[in-house]
């Protein structure tokens, strides 16, 4: 089996990427069989977090439209890289935590922000959103997933499910943001069954005041078969695609 690594835009990173997004794949259909639910119900999200726009390019040609990014200093290049080659019809999500400082510059590229959790963020946003559109940078408006702390360790990202309300009716009611609906991490050393299911039911309540909000951002390498199994609709997945991460500086 060929070697992951960084990914050296070759023939042989061609074919690791090709195998291991044929068996996430694979994986992910399966999951979704178990489920009873149809394949095309579930994104797959490959995570290209310090990995290099050669990689995204690579994996564009082998299917994905779709496409995880944590740092808005490093997503920015890979867009702009991007949207130089031919045809491109890249989205881009932003799955990482979001520095209000960053908010102008992460509405400037990103399609989808999976880790909206204060009301401060909303607003920040909203504004990033508007100035984009002045300078013509979009057109389309930001969708935004509500992300939940599931264990009430803030710290760790996420609004207490106590705000969970307040946050996604200021989503909702800002323009140039779409509510999505609810993104979790299950807490540290939690069984993910159990923490998927706290989530399913958070976002059934999400959905009796906001119908529309029916994405349910959850599950990564390690436990996308519980997530699908309590509705998740779109699985984020780095390592078992890309491989190990590449060593980068602090």
């Amino acid at each position: 089996m060929t070697g992951g690594g960084g990914g050296t835009g070759g023939d042989a990173r061609r074919a690791y990427l090709a195998e291991h997004l044929d068996a996430v794949r694979s994986r992910l259909a399966d999951a979704c069989r178990a489920a009873g639910r149809g394949v095309d119900d579930v994104t797959l999200l490959p995570v290209t977090k310090f990995f290099p726009a050669s990689d995204v390019a690579i994996l564009r040609d082998l299917g994905c439209r779709e496409f995880g990014e944590s740092r808005e200093q490093d997503a920015a290049p890979k867009v702009t890289a991007l949207r130089e080659a031919p045809g491109d019809d890249v989205r881009w999500h932003m799955i990482g935590h979001v520095q209000r400082n960053k908010a102008r510059a992460v509405a400037q590229w990103a399609h989808v922000v999976h880790s909206v959790d204060s009301l401060r963020l909303v607003d920040a946003l909203r504004r990033g959103v508007e100035r984009a559109r002045d300078d013509g940078a979009r057109t389309d408006d930001l969708a935004v997933y509500v992300q939940v702390s599931l264990d009430g360790d803030t710290h760790r990202g996420g609004v207490d499910r106590a705000e969970l309300d307040a946050v996604a009716d200021a989503v909702a009611e800002s323009s140039g943001l779409q509510l999505a609906g609810l993104m979790a991490v299950p807490p540290l050393e939690s069984d993910a069954d159990a923490a998927f299911a706290d989530l399913a039911g958070l976002h059934q309540r999400l959905l009796r005041s906001h119908p529309t909000a029916t994405g349910l951002s959850a599950g990564m390498t390690g436990d996308l078969e519980d997530a699908v199994r309590h509705g998740s609709t779109c699985v984020r997945v780095g390592t078992a695609i890309l491989g190990p991460r590449p060593v980068t500086s602090p």
